[in-house]
């Protein structure tokens, strides 16, 4: 089948998008399918900046660019999906989340407000042309329902490295590797490391605009010998951090998807996650896989706290966490039979 994938392409950003989006176009091409790639520069501000690349897509036809025929098209972002082909498959990584759940209303500049209106009239147009749309998530599936009133089945895909990780002998730190961004809310793991008890250490891996201001606060609190930041983490390593880790601790506001929950599970970890953590709780269950908890600094330090004096409930949660991922046939093979079927 030829197939082109659209995307965004964020210069210098590094993150899951990435990783998904390689992932697939990979995926398809192993499986004997001729792909391009059309990845859409975007630009979060100024906001006019996206109105122009919302409207441009809108106006793209891609049925037979220069002649050749496309057999499908397949979508992973906004505005990209706003493209026009008979056969277009939608599947939402996520949607422009400072127009929905991270939308500040009347608190918003005029432009975000004008943009807010534009974006929602703009999604539920262009998605309702879709042949099928499918979302990454639960969580992204239900965002689109609540604000957009479209049905999407989640469709789960597995992490980069999947066959890679292993389980070995937990010492005693635990590991957050993630981009350091107000949203996956290192904060509360770094006020946690102030609060617990036992010796554990905490290693945050990850790049990211608050890597710096994370550092001074290790640094301000007297942290050093408790919290590890490494801003470089080669694939190697973060694998062995994985594999000798007491546990994972994963406490983002409303993540979409979340690598780290996955990744986790494969190397047979717990999960420390919160309630309003989104993404992460549709793989574990509060006692079972990990621990779910209240997004204060207190209930993190808690469940590191149990997770050091339980040792062997630690591991039983984490071989539960690893059994559970397997039934659920997270792979590409799955992923591309559905959207190319």
């Amino acid at each position: 089948m030829r197939l082109i994938v659209t995307v965004n392409a964020t210069p210098f950003l590094t993150g899951g998008a990435t990783y998904h989006f390689a992932g697939l176009v990979d995926a398809l091409q192993a499986r004997g399918h001729e792909v391009e790639t059309l990845r859409f520069p975007f630009t979060f501000h100024p906001e006019a900046s996206i109105e122009r690349l919302m409207n441009w897509c809108e106006t793209l036809d891609l049925t037979a660019p220069n002649g050749q025929h496309v057999d499908k098209v397949i979508s992973l972002q906004f505005p990209g999906y706003g493209v026009r082909h008979p056969h277009h498959v939608v599947w939402v990584m996520h949607q422009h989340r400072a127009v929905y759940d991270l939308y500040a209303g009347e608190d918003a500049s005029p432009e975000v407000q004008r943009l807010h209106d534009l974006i929602h009239d703009y999604d539920k147009r262009v998605l309702a042309r879709a042949e099928r749309i499918f979302a990454n998530s639960r969580n992204v599936s239900t965002r689109l329902l609540r604000y957009n009133g479209i049905a999407a089945e989640p469709l789960y895909h597995p992490p980069p490295l999947a066959e890679f990780y292993r389980c070995d002998e937990a010492l005693d730190y635990v590991f957050l590797p993630s981009r350091m961004e107000a949203l996956k809310r290192q904060d509360l793991v770094l006020e946690a490391a102030k609060l617990w008890r036992s010796p554990v250490i905490c290693v945050l891996a990850g790049r990211g605009g608050l890597l710096e201001q994370n550092r001074q606060f290790v640094a301000e609190n007297d942290l050093g010998g408790k919290v590890v930041i490494l801003e470089d983490c080669p694939d190697a390593e973060k694998l062995a951090l994985y594999a000798n880790c007491l546990g994972v601790i994963y406490p983002p506001r409303d993540e979409d998807y979340g690598y780290v929950t996955l990744e986790a599970q494969l190397a047979a970890k717990p999960v420390i996650t919160c309630a309003d953590s989104g993404g992460p709780l549709e793989f574990v269950a509060d006692g079972e896989e990990g621990f779910i908890v209240e997004p204060t600094a207190q209930g993190i330090a808690d469940a590191v706290d149990r997770l050091w004096s339980d040792r062997a409930k630690a591991r039983d949660m984490g071989r539960l966490g690893l059994a559970r991922y397997l039934e659920r046939d997270i792979s590409w093979d799955t992923v591309v039979g559905r959207l190319t079927e």
